[in-house]
């Protein structure tokens, strides 16, 4: 008799609801239109790039037995090609290189009552007149060569305003750079205490540096001579800082660049700001451009995103997104020798491969691995290398990735403006019928809030279209989670209300899994949907991003409560399955709260808690070791890791959810009702991150079903024992 009513409900609802469908069906057709599109876009960048940085390849050759010439030719033949080269800056000349320099700011030089006498006479004199202050940095340049190859860089670089240079008999010299309040470098706040109380004296702060103790005056013809002797290419890296940053500056860079054997294949901008950007973006662009060399975006150190640097978006954009992401090797990544137990810089290397396979990265900016126990100490063993560089590229094989000469550009593709409508029109509709699946509200309540919302988009997609298609996809991406969250409960119920309390364990495993199968179809869709608003070029670069995802993890978790009030209600009395009734909400409001309910509130929040803060990369809780060799062992011998909260809980909590309703257990169908929508939520979030290639997502939620099923007929198996030996054992005691 149910199962009867329970069809007809179907029946019904598919009836009164025949257009609604429709319009979710077109846009559901049109989202799989554009996730092809992308998909086409992902199977062209295929090749990826790595640079050496060659000030920290210099320092490992210092530690090691062979000089620096000897390690370059060593990775020239393991394929690599291409050496980042930073211009030298104050700081450079004094740590990394044999040139007799010294620079000082002139807050620090002035501590010294009698510091004029430390300096030549006429120098002084001239000085003075110039005009100084305690921000100004105070270079010393004490040989004709060094004299002469900074203060030719600063003259041919920045306005006459902004420097003083004097040069003595003997070739050497003195370079005063003119700075500011904003370009100086304090230490923290420090605490004066008093010696008998220990109360606080006085705040202090002391001036350390300067900026301009880093502003670029060229490549040392030295460092570039022993890059290419060794067969490789320079990839130049300028420094640049607000205020020396001009035309002037951008011009006397390029001009040092065409010295270069060849052109760089990519600009890796250091510092604030691309060079020239004080004028604006034109030099730059300009070169670029003409020289068809492409525009680095360094991905942030949470992985998320890129860095900011001014007018690298606007370059990328103006040229047709000729744009590569870079992962720069930070750090704590180089202190990943033997981490986790592994040998080698197996942990390195699994770093590297996500970056590729899973962000779009495409050049690895690579700086020598440290020992994990000594943090300042290079390795220096070849061997090490070459293993990793190998063992990363038979891995990325399987990918169909290869490691190339020059890195491949992604294609500036872009959803089409009236597939983003229709994909919105299709969230309205959906929106309208989950909300007529729960209450009972007529044809032209309907009609009406469908087309309140088409309103609405047109508004949206009019006034403000960046906005509208992130809104589309958040709601995609509340939406669709909801309206698998309804069918699981709704199923579940249905099972309860028809089958026997008794009913055969393998038939209700085989509910259970298609119950799971169903779900996680409505989800990938709610995944597509979520995912081809946003597929545009600029997202999968991480130029912009999706926002929302905490908050599109925890509404189905909010909508999880009604429709389990509307479908099973609050104790006793439910009249209408499948309707929210009145009743329903007072029952729970005028509900005794017993001790149980506050502890199972506690847990659950403490859960819920660290669900939602370990979504995303910038999460406060770490992964244990435990975990990380775990996910890679699955990453190594699968085409795509699966997630663990999906297949160890979420999933296996969806078969659980059908048990223990046809089982008519009280407490249990909620609690694994609240992990089911976890499954749900998470398989949305997998489309989320844009920058993930979708094959990665599709192998990701298969493997999870497979192994989720595994587990849920694992766990029904250990209930339905536990549930035979509580019973056996009540009976005893009865």
């Amino acid at each position: 008799m149910h199962n009867k009513e329970g069809k007809q409900g179907m029946k019904l609802l598919i009836k009164e609801n025949k257009i609604l469908l429709l319009i979710i069906a077109i846009s559901v057709i049109v989202s799989l239109i554009m996730i092809g599109s992308r998909i086409s876009v992902e199977n062209h960048n295929k090749t990826y790039d790595i640079v050496l940085d060659y000030n920290e390849l210099k320092a490992m050759a210092d530690q090691s037995e062979y000089d620096i010439s000897w390690w370059l030719k060593e990775f020239r033949e393991m394929g690599i090609t291409k050496v980042g080269l930073a211009e030298e800056s104050v700081i450079s000349l004094m740590e990394d290189s044999d040139l007799p320099v010294s620079g000082t700011v002139m807050d620090i030089v002035m501590r010294d009552a009698e510091w004029q006498s430390n300096y030549p006479e006429d120098f002084i004199r001239e000085f003075s007149e110039f005009g100084y202050d305690k921000y100004d940095v105070l270079i010393k340049a004490a040989s004709p060569d060094t004299f002469g190859f900074i203060s030719a860089g600063v003259r041919e670089r920045y306005q006459p305003e902004n420097y003083f240079i004097w040069q003595a008999g003997d070739g050497s010299g003195y370079i005063v750079l003119n700075g500011t309040a904003k370009l100086t470098l304090y230490s923290e706040v420090h605490k004066l205490v008093t010696s008998i109380f220990k109360k606080n004296f006085m705040e202090k702060q002391e001036i350390v540096s300067s900026k301009l103790m880093y502003i670029s005056f060229g490549l040392l013809p030295s460092k570039v001579e022993i890059i290419e002797d060794a067969g490789m290419e320079v990839i130049p890296r300028t420094a640049s800082y607000t205020g020396w940053n001009d035309t002037k500056y951008a011009e006397a860079v390029i001009s040092g660049y065409g010295e270069l054997d060849k052109v760089p294949e990519y600009m890796i901008v250091g510092g604030e700001s691309v060079i020239g950007y004080d004028d604006g973006v034109g030099a730059a662009q300009d070169y670029l451009t003409g020289n068809n060399i492409t525009i680095g975006l360094i991905e942030n150190t949470t992985q998320r995103q890129n860095i900011l640097q001014y007018g690298v978006n606007n370059i990328v954009m103006r040229s047709g997104y000729n744009a590569v992401r870079i992962f720069s090797v930070w750090d704590y990544i180089q202190h990943r020798y033997q981490y986790y137990g592994y040998e080698g810089a197996k942990e390195i290397e699994n770093t590297l491969f996500r970056a590729i396979v899973e962000r779009n990265i495409r050049v690895i900016y690579f700086k020598p691995i440290k020992e994990y126990r000594d943090q300042y100490v290079y390795v220096t063993d070849p061997d090490e290398y070459k293993t990793m560089f190998s063992n990363l590229e038979s891995r990325l094989s399987t990918h169909d990735i290869k490691f190339g000469n020059k890195a491949s550009i992604m294609d500036p593709y872009q959803v089409s403006l009236w597939a983003k409508v229709v994909m919105a029109l299709g969230c309205i509709a959906a929106a309208v019928l989950l909300i007529r699946a729960i209450l009972p509200i007529g044809r032209r309540l309907k009609a009406g809030m469908f087309l309140l919302g088409a309103l609405g988009v047109a508004g949206a997609y009019t006034v403000m279209q960046e906005y509208a298609e992130l809104i589309t996809s958040f709601a995609a991406a509340v939406i669709f989670p909801c309206v698998a969250t309804l069918f699981i409960v709704r199923q579940s119920k249905e099972f309860a209300d028809t089958l026997d309390c008794g009913e055969r364990l393998p038939k209700v495993i085989g509910l259970g899994i298609l119950t799971l199968a169903a779900g996680v179809v409505i989800s990938i869709i709610g995944g597509v949907m979520t995912a081809s608003p946003i597929s545009s070029v600029n997202y999968m670069l991480e130029i912009d991003i999706f926002r929302g995802v905490k908050l599109a993890q925890l509404l189905p978790l909010a909508f999880f409560i009604i429709a389990y009030l509307a479908y099973y209600g609050f104790g006793t009395g439910k009249k209408r399955p499948g309707i929210l009734e009145y009743n329903d909400l007072r029952n729970i409001m005028n509900a005794g709260i017993k001790v149980w309910m506050i502890l199972l509130g506690a847990v659950l929040l403490i859960v819920g808690y660290f669900y939602l803060e370990r979504t995303g990369n910038d999460s406060a809780i770490e992964v244990s070791s435990l975990e990380m060799i775990f996910r890679n062992t699955l990453e190594d011998n699968l085409t795509a890791r699966p997630r663990n909260k999906e297949f160890l809980f979420a999933f296996p909590s969806i078969m659980m959810l059908v048990y223990t309703s046809v089982r008519r257990f009280k407490l249990w169908p909620i609690l694994f009702g609240l992990g089911s929508v976890i499954g749900m939520t998470s398989v949305v979030n997998t489309f989320m991150h844009i920058r993930t290639p979708l094959y990665l997502g599709f192998y990701r939620t298969a493997y999870a079903v497979l192994f989720g099923i595994v587990i849920g007929i694992i766990g029904i198996a250990i209930f339905e024992i536990g549930h035979k030996l509580y019973k056996k054992l009540e009976r005893q005691i009865r």
